[in-house]
């Protein structure tokens, strides 16, 4: 699928798939959960960038986590991010949030803000780049994350991965189809998605991941989420997360 035809399957899906993923939620509370210990040592006014926001799940999360942080969300379906501007409305945070419609590259790069300093202190980019399927697209996706981060700042991002010649993948995506069955999605859903999984998203061995992070910019990604097919990376761009 290209770009337009991912942003329509999404446009879709906005009004009904918090519900239809509602049954995952344990999933994301376990990753918000590593996600807060991540993040803790930023800034009390820390600046988050938010790519590919969705319907607004982390950014509602740290939002009550940290009343001084403030948000700029990334997500080109405009349904998605109605959604999120909804949630944000509702729960009482949109005052710190400024919510992009588009991809990416239409966000000003990082350049200093009228007394915010430079960059971004972090950002999250859950489930995004998988739709990538040209290794040089991804990694200048990533490249475009790191640029809009003072030196420094971290990236948690996550993505479907795994070895698809492995046997280890039989096993992960035969629990992961249980796992969606479980969720109520449709057999024909699940059908879909598995065909979408060979064709359609980047589905890579974890290592090759994390090179890919690693050639757009940033330090050796560290692992520190994985819940079935779904892996997560620490990232820092431009310093060690040793430091």
């Amino acid at each position: 699928m290209n770009q337009n035809e991912i942003k329509a399957l999404f446009d879709q899906q906005a009004a009904s798939y918090d519900t239809q993923w509602a049954k995952t939620q344990p999933i994301r509370s376990c990753l918000h959960l590593l996600l807060d210990a991540a993040f803790a040592e930023l800034p009390a006014d820390a600046r988050i960038l938010c790519v590919g926001v969705g319907t607004g799940a982390e950014l509602a999360h740290l939002a009550h986590q940290h009343p001084g942080w403030r948000f700029t969300a990334v997500e080109p379906s405009g349904a998605m991010l109605q959604v999120c501007r909804d949630l944000a409305q509702r729960q009482g945070f949109a005052q710190r949030c400024v919510l992009h419609e588009g991809y990416l590259d239409t966000l000003a790069p990082a350049t200093a803000a009228p007394g915010q300093g430079y960059g971004f202190d972090a950002a999250t980019c859950f489930l995004v780049s998988q739709f990538m399927v040209d290794p040089a697209v991804r990694s200048g996706f990533f490249r475009q994350i790191g640029q809009r981060l003072r030196p420094g700042g971290i990236l948690a991002s996550t993505d479907l991965a795994c070895d698809v010649r492995s046997p280890a993948y039989e096993v992960l995506l035969r629990a992961w189809m249980h796992m969606m069955a479980a969720a109520d999605v449709s057999p024909e859903a699940m059908e879909r998605m598995r065909k979408a999984y060979a064709t359609d998203v980047a589905v890579l061995p974890p290592g090759r991941v994390a090179g890919i992070i690693q050639a757009g910019g940033f330090d050796a990604p560290v692992p520190f989420f994985q819940a079935g097919l779904i892996h997560g990376w620490l990232s820092r761009w431009g310093g060690s997360l040793a430091d």
